[in-house]
């Protein structure tokens, strides 16, 4: 009997030695309330915008040259319409080729944004760390990015313990 009990009671220390403490976190909500983020976004989408009307603009003067060609097709000679068709081309490469630098993954607008929140997310990650050393959270969950939890207790939220060490609120 003391040596089932003497069981027992080794292994309830085993489990509550190994408990694992959790936190949770919006991250989502945290950057709402970062004024630097949303100079960031807002930055980021003027150059955006400014970058797709350069795009446009030169898809724009490819599809007018497109057109102008239909009109004069039948009056061009072979070399001419070989000419034209290439100068077409050569404007939907270079829109092509304007919108993968600005806009594709290794793109200028991928490098700007890493540039400007590369920053804001180090520091939330590193008071996330610190809080969870401080407490000895094992795990740390975003609850705006995983849709796998369905519940998660006020109390274990530390989004705005966060804030505060980070100087917002």
């Amino acid at each position: 009997m003391k040596k089932i009990f003497l069981v027992i009671v080794v292994a309830m220390t085993a489990i509550a030695a190994n408990a694992q403490k959790f936190a949770l976190l919006d991250m989502e909500y945290i950057l709402k309330n970062i004024p630097a983020y949303e100079r960031a976004n807002e930055q980021l989408n003027q150059v955006s915008k400014k970058w797709q009307a350069e795009v446009e603009a030169i898809n724009t003067e490819a599809q007018t040259m497109y057109k102008n060609y239909q009109n004069e097709v039948a009056f061009l000679s072979n070399e001419q319409k070989k000419a034209k068709q290439d100068a077409i081309m050569k404007k939907e490469q270079e829109a092509s080729e304007l919108k993968r630098k600005y806009f594709g993954p290794e793109g200028e607008l991928f490098k700007k944004r890493s540039s400007l929140m590369s920053p804001i997310q180090d520091e939330i990650y590193n008071v996330v760390r610190d809080i969870a050393d401080l407490r000895g959270y094992q795990l740390v969950l975003d609850r705006a990015s995983d849709s796998g939890i369905i519940f998660g207790s006020p109390k274990i939220d530390i989004s705005d313990e966060v804030l505060s060490k980070l100087g917002y609120k």
